[in-house]
């Protein structure tokens, strides 16, 4: 069954309604002991395609025992390293949970909201990138106004709604692993570096 929420990264409180929705997707997975991989995917090279790598910037701390997180400022996962790290993640963990992050294109009474959906994410469609469908958990920031000319739109787009969807995100994952993991930190890293 498909699920679908939206949340307005506007408002304080989406934050909290953002943990508490995310917790009911990744308790079962914690019980069921699988890997938990947050892939955020963009580039920072454009301010409306950047919100997975701020996304991950953010997180890039949270270290927790089958936790791990892909695509950062410092090591974007994009168009040209997608398949590649795709295929990663698949050789380094058996069957695990992903959490996929993306900016993507929408209506502007949608623009600053934050929906999550039960379904793989489509990288690169606002662009015609013909990209693999990833995730067991999409999670997507609306970030400008679908149409035409989307890559003018993306560079284009206002750094304050990337950062305000960013936050919301990041702090509703934060809180959400704290909830369905615990806070004990593992002691070396687990955020993964990919050399570009």
């Amino acid at each position: 069954m498909e699920k679908k929420v939206m949340f307005d990264s506007s408002v304080t409180s989406s934050i909290f309604s953002l943990r508490d929705t995310l917790t009911e997707f990744l308790s079962p997975v914690v019980k069921s002991n699988k890997t938990i991989v947050v892939l955020c995917i963009g580039s920072d090279r454009s301010t409306g395609d950047s919100l997975g790598p701020l996304v991950g910037h953010k997180l890039k701390f949270l270290t927790r025992e089958n936790f791990y997180i892909y695509g950062n400022l410092e090591n974007p996962v994009h168009a040209k390293n997608l398949c590649e790290t795709i295929e990663e993640i698949h050789m380094k963990f058996k069957n695990p949970y992903i959490i996929a992050i993306d900016a993507c294109l929408g209506s502007i009474q949608n623009i600053g909201k934050v929906c999550v959906e039960e379904k793989p994410l489509s990288p690169g469609s606002a662009m015609n990138k013909n990209l693999p469908e990833i995730g067991d958990l999409s999670i997507t920031g609306i970030v400008n106004i679908s149409g035409s000319l989307e890559f003018m739109v993306l560079q284009n787009t206002r750094l304050y709604t990337v950062m305000q969807l960013a936050e919301t995100i990041s702090e509703g994952i934060y809180h959400s692993v704290l909830k369905t993991i615990g806070g004990k930190k593992i002691e070396k890293s687990k955020t993964v570096l990919l050399n570009n």
